[in-house]
């Protein structure tokens, strides 16, 4: 599967009948989870149901707008409703005659009616909301994919860039490793001569070298850097298969994040090469952090 982006735009054009047609457009952006906005004209309360329905279906993530624009080429032919109107005088003449009644018609009062003045049934908005509705209906599939098809791009051009940082990070963490071993050696040396300088006259040296083993073990870097390997290689894991990732890399970005901040403190403060891991350890901070601006948009 490709690894989808939460940016993506798509756009369709269609036509109902020869008066009536319409543009859907729907956008995306990132958020943490999908978020729908509709626009639509009023009277499609079924319509949005559906469109609703459809993206849910399609997408997993993201601030989603959808909107529908209706445009009418030609204006309905003016006149009224026969039947209502008729209705109305057949209804007037009969209350005259039984009532003997005087007077004629009001036309001012008979258009005024509700429908006097539709002069086709099948024009209404009724029908014409039903057709709008099932022509949308019918376009909504094409026009999600897309979308998808965008955001899948934007996904391949995210991909790289955190491949890039991944390369970036693991050469941070294997110049790290190289220097391990000296860097131990002068932490250890630094140590059994300060112990040494505090025993004084009650210098022990076994003692001592037995407190630096301590000391040593536990500024030790080389779980933090076997750790962050795995990350980095789950981390492409994730990559090449796709799909709804974005909260699991989230995650593991956090968690290399925590790896480089412990390696920093336990290897803070021991000079001459360790000032070189201290700016690898940095630099891997960098990088989690350009990956973690980069996830953000990542489905």
């Amino acid at each position: 599967m490709p690894l989808y982006s939460m940016t993506g735009y798509a756009r369709a054009q269609a036509r109902v009948n020869d008066q009536l047609g319409y543009t859907l457009s729907v956008k995306s952006v990132n958020h943490r989870f999908l978020d729908v906005q509709l626009r639509l004209p009023s009277g499609l309360d079924a319509l949005e149901m559906e469109l609703r329905r459809a993206l849910k279906e399609h997408l997993v993530r993201g601030h989603v707008e959808l909107t529908l624009s209706v445009e009418r080429t030609a204006q309905q032919t003016s006149g009224f409703n026969r039947e209502v109107v008729a209705a109305y005088v057949e209804a007037f003449r009969a209350a005259q005659k039984e009532f003997s009644l005087t007077g004629e018609p009001d036309l001012n009062t008979i258009l005024r009616m509700p429908g006097a003045l539709e002069s086709n049934h099948r024009n209404s908005g009724e029908d014409e909301s039903e057709a709008l509705t099932a022509s949308v209906s019918a376009q909504i599939g094409a026009l999600l994919q897309q979308l998808k098809a965008m955001r899948a791009r934007e996904g391949e051009s995210l991909a790289a860039i955190l491949h890039g940082s991944l390369d970036r990070l693991a050469q941070a963490v294997e110049g790290v490793a190289q220097l391990r071993p000296e860097v131990e050696q002068r932490y250890q040396e630094r140590l059994t001569q300060r112990l040494s300088a505090a025993a004084g006259s009650e210098f022990s040296r076994q003692r001592v070298l037995e407190e630096v083993a301590v000391l040593v073990d536990r500024s030790d870097i080389a779980e933090e850097l076997a750790r962050m390997t795995t990350h980095i290689g789950h981390f492409r894991e994730l990559l090449v298969s796709g799909g709804e990732t974005g909260k699991k890399l989230d995650f593991l970005l956090q968690e290399m994040n925590r790896e480089a901040n412990t390696l920093l403190s336990k290897t803070g403060g021991v000079g001459g090469k360790g000032t070189r891991i201290t700016e690898l350890g940095l630099a891997m901070k960098a990088e989690i952090e350009k990956a973690r601006e980069q996830i953000q948009n990542v489905e």
